[in-house]
């Protein structure tokens, strides 16, 4: 099978492209490698996906320009899509709104064009737990509300699934809406909590804990992300008329994928603590403005349909990130 793979760059697009070549896959990766965050650790990705030879094709390219996206890839062929390229960040999206019109907006608009004019088998996209917004019952369930998101990042990831389920209705495409609920592991993004406080704890560096150090996380460890997109897009949604995951009759459904464990933020500092060797400075700072107290995934829908079960608990994942970080800083 040929994937193409949009954020092939980006923390979830070099893993997902990495376990499909890994498997025997070929794979065209796009990523515009913007300055969002050092583009340095994307070179770095982009240098271990390029080790595979032929199977790995990369094009630097916005995806939001369509007429760029259309040129870069003239004459590519493949078979199916998992776009995960956007603009990612709740507090970038207060402070550069537009930013996300277009790379996720627009992107997401031009991605799904590509799909229906190279009549993909299926398209698996990013959507994100920011679309729940304020909402107080957990766990969260796909079939909640999501109609009051608190940042405009969170607005977009919204729209997103509203123009996938508008194309799945219109053209019958076959389309999959992931939810992550906070992504972790190596090759992870610098602008994150868990690499920042590794960042400061080592550094010698008090550490800002937002929330009052009030807050709970999904956190969710990236292999285990991996293993959902790749069953997600092995396994497309019928066109049978039922009701999908996500209230869809069209072939198009929406998906919670997290560890299914809320755990409380200072827990997740006291293992990095651990795995540093050193205690942290602890700064406690009040909510900002776009986050949400507390996240929670109910991810029986993934489980029920594919059968999707993430084995790493935050106990084993952050010493591993912490491993990998020393690793890659030379530390």
């Amino acid at each position: 099978m040929r994937v193409l793979v949009t954020g092939a760059a980006g923390f979830i697009g070099f893993n997902v492209s990495r376990h499909l070549l890994a498997r025997g896959d070929s794979v065209v990766g796009i990523d515009s490698i913007n300055d969002y965050y050092d583009p340095q650790i994307k070179r770095d990705r982009l240098a271990l996906l390029a080790e595979n030879g032929g199977a790995f094709a990369f094009k630097q390219v916005d995806f939001s320009d369509h007429v760029a996206l259309e040129a870069a890839l003239e004459g590519e062929q493949f078979d199916r899509i998992v776009h995960l390229g956007a603009q990612a960040g709740v507090r970038y999206s207060i402070e550069n709104p537009r930013a996300y019109l277009t790379a996720n907006l627009a992107g997401h608009l031009n991605l799904l064009e590509i799909a229906r004019h190279r009549r993909s088998e299926h398209m698996v996209y990013a959507s994100s737990s920011s679309v729940y917004g304020g909402n107080t019952t957990l766990p969260f369930r796909v079939e909640d509300r999501v109609d009051q998101p608190l940042s405009l990042y969170a607005a977009t990831k919204k729209a997103d699934e509203l123009m996938s389920e508008t194309y799945a209705h219109l053209y019958r495409m076959p389309q999959t809406g992931l939810r992550f609920f906070t992504v972790y592991g190596p090759w992870g993004r610098p602008d994150m909590a868990m690499w920042l406080f590794t960042k400061a704890i080592f550094a010698g560096e008090p550490i800002n804990v937002f929330g009052e150090g009030n807050m709970r996380r999904d956190f969710t460890y990236i292999d285990d992300i991996v293993a959902g997109i790749v069953a997600c897009l092995d396994h497309p949604p019928a066109d049978d008329g039922a009701v999908k995951a996500g209230g869809s009759i069209s072939p198009h459904r929406l998906y919670n994928i997290g560890n299914s464990q809320s755990e409380d933020l200072g827990e997740m500092i006291t293992l990095i603590e651990q795995a540093c060797g050193r205690p942290a400075e602890r700064n406690l700072m009040p909510m900002q403005p776009g986050d949400v107290r507390d996240t929670f995934a109910d991810i029986s829908a993934i489980q029920r349909d594919l059968g999707f079960a993430p084995t790493t608990r935050i106990s084993e994942g952050v010493p591993k990130f912490v491993a990998w970080y020393k690793h890659y800083h030379g530390l």
